[in-house]
């Protein structure tokens, strides 16, 4: 990584370090940099539009850049600019009167949701690049032969009505949506906030 980054930079594999120690250090000023772009807009204003507000934005930014789930997991909220999104939250969530372990819980809830639901969408639209397949029918018409015949014994009733029938299947922001909103809601029951 540091040496890609002094050849993009046209300077010397070890000039890089005289800015960075290290990978690590590299990785927080790219989570730092990129982090800094989330605000919530003015008029969110209860907890539930500022934890969707960072959702939705976190999920387009990791979209934008890749590269974000590849990043240790320590660093990337030990940043100034990912503690300031993680403070907003907090701060929202505290308004409630959730007791602090409620709070943060409600928090890592969300924030563990965005990362692994757009993770997985990262992994399959990187999958369907390497294929070469442009959209969900042409990787669906290529994994037809293994699909028909684990559809074949049967034991699947579920996923192929779902195969068959899914009016979203190829809409990953719909999903994520939905998603977002039984998380949102299941704190609110949970939580009752």
């Amino acid at each position: 990584m540091m040496r890609r980054l002094a050849t993009q930079l046209g300077v010397a594999p070890m000039a890089a370090y005289r800015h960075v120690s290290g990978k690590d250090d590299l990785w927080a000023l790219m989570i730092d940099r990129v982090s800094a772009e989330l605000s919530v807009p003015p008029e969110a204003t209860g907890w539930r539009q500022v934890l969707r507000s960072f959702a939705v934005q976190t999920r387009e930014l990791m979209l934008r850049h890749p590269w974000m789930g590849q990043v240790p997991a320590p660093l990337i909220s030990l940043t100034p600019a990912r503690m300031a999104v993680a403070e907003r939250q907090l701060e929202v969530l505290a308004t409630t009167g959730l007791d602090l372990d409620s709070m943060m819980a409600a928090f890592r809830t969300v924030s563990s949701y965005v990362h692994g639901a757009t993770q997985s969408e990262l992994a399959l639209r990187e999958y369907k690049e390497r294929h070469g397949w442009s959209s969900g029918a042409e990787t669906r018409q290529a994994l037809a032969p293994q699909m028909n015949y684990l559809m074949d014994t049967g034991r699947y009733p579920n996923y192929q009505r779902y195969g068959l029938g899914a009016a979203h299947k190829d809409d990953p922001t719909w999903e994520f949506d939905l998603g977002l909103d039984c998380i949102l809601d299941g704190i609110a029951a949970r939580l009752g906030v």
